[in-house]
């Protein structure tokens, strides 16, 4: 796969003097006091804990933070010599939501939006919305919907949609955090090859560092207090600085952060117990046929495969929220609790206490204003007393790291913070059984290690586990089952 064509861009310059930005609504800034240079056509890996501002910085440079409404900045934040709000133009950015980047009904069409914007001509459009499909692996017709995209379909679609742009600065939010293995080195080697033939500059966000470090020449760190933890060429900064870097949760290449213990298998029943399901967004469409899998309680299931094969549809089919196609969804007592029938045709309060899911974007199950409120909206269909809701969302606040951010909007939350409290959301209600879809997005490595052991302490407590993961150190730590899906499976169905 090459980008045909691709002529070289003027790269962009980035300068921040003192830069802070505080989200209305918020106590602190998500980054203040940020000094930094970086010159034209550097490459540049951007870590930092979760919540440290490195989606905000990126947000800024960008130029979509927004207005005074919005919340305050400081300091100056250039690029090219002007004001980053004033040079959108020059910068492509690639969101940690796909979702939020998607304008049209078709693929084709999507990626040439933002070409069509910027005013190229007609003539020159489509080769370049070939060429960038082609480039990030997404080999399908440019007339597919968009909206039968699974998850990592759609970031390999919003980067191309930036690639087809050719700026002069390439701003990445996590662009391969909902990939499978061989997808994350197929996007950052098209990646690598754009800045190759176009010479842009490139910023980078990525928690897990070990894929990218072939392609960068520096890497800069920013604190969790503000300001830089380190900053220089990439061997330099991951060796000496590696104790500081630990601390603050970066993942430094062949970390091995945590092993779960063996569960309890004496203690183990079935919940759900799936069999010759065939399963479909689409009614009439089905992704996936006959799939027999059971879900025992004190126990964890991963479901694996490659991207777009059905996994994220499978894991709605057995929380309940989509009708299977054909087959059997058979709940048992220890689930079900004195009701009658499949789970999708229970209602939602009935699913609260026995089935969580925890979507794959997290903006998609935010209802309230405040981080606290939406902890509470679970508790509160349940008609909870006040005192017990209260008790649910401190513990819960305090075991992910949430409790600073109990009065903000969930919106304004980094990726990892928003992962972090969709599964809280769930866990407010104390159900029976869990499906969670990439539950650990967005994690830096002490936040990714908390997450696993509340999961593990779940199982422990009888609670069944279904997890839908493209994370390998994952499933290698906690998982006691896995459910892999293969392609074959996928075409299968059709």
């Amino acid at each position: 796969m090459t980008v045909t064509g691709a002529a070289p861009v003027r790269p962009a310059s980035v300068t921040a003097e003192g830069w802070g930005w505080r989200h209305g609504g918020r106590r602190d800034p998500a980054v203040q006091g940020l000094d930094l240079r970086i010159a034209p056509g550097e490459r540049v890996l951007l870590l930092g804990a979760s919540g440290s501002g490195k989606s905000t910085l990126l947000h800024g440079l960008a130029g979509v933070l927004g207005g005074d409404d919005d919340g305050e900045a400081t300091g100056r934040l250039i690029v090219d010599g002007q004001p980053a709000a004033a040079s959108r133009g020059r910068s492509g950015l690639v969101l940690q939501d796909p979702d939020a980047q998607l304008i049209m009904a078709r693929l084709g069409d999507d990626v040439a939006f933002g070409l069509e914007n910027l005013g190229v001509p007609r003539f020159g459009i489509w080769p370049r919305v070939v060429d960038a499909l082609d480039a990030v692996g997404l080999d399908l017709p440019l007339d597919h919907s968009t909206a039968q995209l699974s998850g990592g379909q759609r970031q390999r679609l919003a980067l191309a949609g930036v690639i087809a742009m050719r700026p002069g600065l390439i701003l990445l939010d996590e662009p391969t955090a909902n990939l499978d293995p061989a997808g994350v080195l197929e996007v950052r080697d098209a990646v690598a090859r754009v800045a190759d033939e176009t010479g842009a500059t490139l910023i980078v966000i990525e928690h897990r560092v070990s894929a990218w470090l072939p392609v960068v020449d520096r890497v800069v760190v920013l604190g969790q207090g503000g300001g830089l933890l380190a900053d220089g060429r990439p061997a330099e900064v991951l060796v000496q600085r590696a104790t500081d870097l630990r601390a603050a949760g970066v993942w430094l290449p062949d970390d091995v952060p945590w092993h779960a213990p063996q569960p309890d298998v004496a203690s183990r029943h079935p919940l759900l117990v799936a069999d010759g399901l065939d399963v479909a967004r689409v009614p009439g469409m089905p992704v996936l046929r006959s799939v027999d899998v059971q879900v025992d309680a004190g126990s964890i299931l991963a479901v694996t495969g490659p991207n777009g094969v059905g996994k994220s549809t499978l894991g709605l089919t057995l929380a309940g929220l989509l009708r299977p196609e054909r087959g059997h969804l058979a709940p048992h007592a220890a689930l079900a609790a004195g009701l009658v029938g499949e789970p999708w045709r229970w209602r939602s309060r009935d699913l609260l206490s026995r089935i969580g899911t925890v979507f794959q974007s997290p903006e998609h199950q935010f209802l309230a204003g405040s981080v606290r409120d939406e902890l509470e909206v679970g508790p509160r269909a349940l008609r909870l007393p006040a005192d017990e809701r209260r008790a649910r969302t401190d513990e819960l606040l305090s075991a992910l790291r949430l409790d600073r951010l109990a009065a903000a909007n969930p919106f304004t939350l980094s990726g990892g913070e928003k992962r972090r409290l969709s599964v809280a959301t769930v866990l407010a209600t104390r159900p029976r059984m869990l499906v969670l879809d990439e539950p650990t997005f967005g994690q830096d490595a002490n936040t990714w290690r908390e997450l696993a052991r509340l999961i593990v302490a779940l199982r422990d407590e009888g609670v069944g586990v279904v997890a839908v993961t493209h994370d390998e150190t994952f499933v290698d730590a906690i998982a006691d089952r896995r459910l892999d899906i293969s392609r074959t499976m996928t075409e299968a169905a059709r």
